[in-house]
């Protein structure tokens, strides 16, 4: 398992073998969290909407309720 040390800031290197199999480059960012005493990083993708495209899988559900509801209160 790699190690790393924390600088005077805080600031630790992620070995290069996990930047490579993470494709952590430079300027890609990375969320930080706390769980149960643990620090967790995970590195966010480049195009978040991207990403995160699919997610809900409403299949056209969602936009015809907001529809529905929009043509309701417009007719108020």
């Amino acid at each position: 398992m790699p190690t790393t040390t924390a600088t005077i800031k805080g600031q630790v290197t992620i070995p290069a073998t996990m930047r490579k199999k993470l494709n952590i480059r430079k300027g890609t960012r990375i969320s930080v969290e706390e769980q149960n005493g643990k620090i967790i990083m995970e590195p966010l993708p480049d195009d978040m909407l991207k990403a995160g495209r699919g997610i809900l899988k409403t299949k056209g559900k969602a936009l015809k309720r907001l529809l529905a509801d929009r043509k309701f209160e417009s007719g108020k």
